[in-house]
C-alpha cells in the first residue's frame, strides 16, 4: 500500500514520546496476548497508561458510522493529556490483531472510522496496527519491528 498524497499519518523523525508509546504498544500486546490467534481488538488510549478497548468479533457491522461511533465513545473515556515537549502525546488508536501487518479490508473500515472521528472532534487522531513484532501505521506505511522485544525495565 502507498502513502497517501496528502501525507496523512505518521511520518518521521517521530517525536520521542509518541515512539515510545508505540514501543510501549507492542510489547503491551506480547506480554497480555499469547496465543498466536486472537481476535482482533481497538485500543484507545495511552499505551502503558490510561487505554479502553473494543473486542472486535466476526459479526461486527461494516458500517462507517457504528465504528466511528465506537471510537468516539472510546475516545471520550480516555483523558486528554497535558501537551508539551515532555507530555504524552494526544491518545491513539491501535488495532491488535494476529498476521501480518499489511493492511486487510477490516484495517481499512477502522481508518475510514478514524479518520471520521477525527473530523467529528476537529483534532487528528493517530491509528496503527500493532502485532507481535511491530507496529505499522496504514495510511502513511511508516512502521518499527523488533525481532525480540523486551521490557527495558527488567
Amino acid at each position: 500500500m502507498h502513502p497517501p498524497p496528502d501525507g496523512e499519518g505518521l511520518h518521521e523523525p517521530l517525536p520521542r514520546p509518541l515512539e515510545r508509546m508505540l514501543r510501549l504498544a507492542v510489547l503491551a500486546h506480547v506480554e497480555a496476548e499469547p496465543r498466536r490467534r486472537h481476535p482482533a481488538v481497538v485500543h484507545v488510549g495511552h499505551p502503558g497508561g490510561h487505554e479502553v478497548v473494543f473486542a472486535c468479533t466476526v459479526d461486527d457491522p461494516d458500517d462507517l458510522g457504528v465504528r466511528t461511533d465506537v471510537l468516539l465513545a472510546l475516545l471520550a473515556r480516555v483523558p486528554r493529556l497535558e501537551h508539551g515537549p515532555e507530555h504524552e502525546p494526544e491518545p491513539l488508536v491501535w488495532v491488535t490483531r494476529p498476521g501480518d501487518l499489511e493492511t486487510q479490508d477490516d484495517d481499512a473500515c477502522w481508518v475510514a472510522a478514524t479518520r471520521a472521528a477525527a473530523g467529528e472532534l476537529g483534532r487528528p487522531v493517530e491509528m496503527v496496527l500493532v502485532g507481535r513484532h511491530g507496529w505499522r501505521d496504514p495510511r502513511s506505511g511508516l512502521s518499527r519491528t523488533w525481532k525480540r522485544l523486551r521490557s527495558r525495565s527488567g
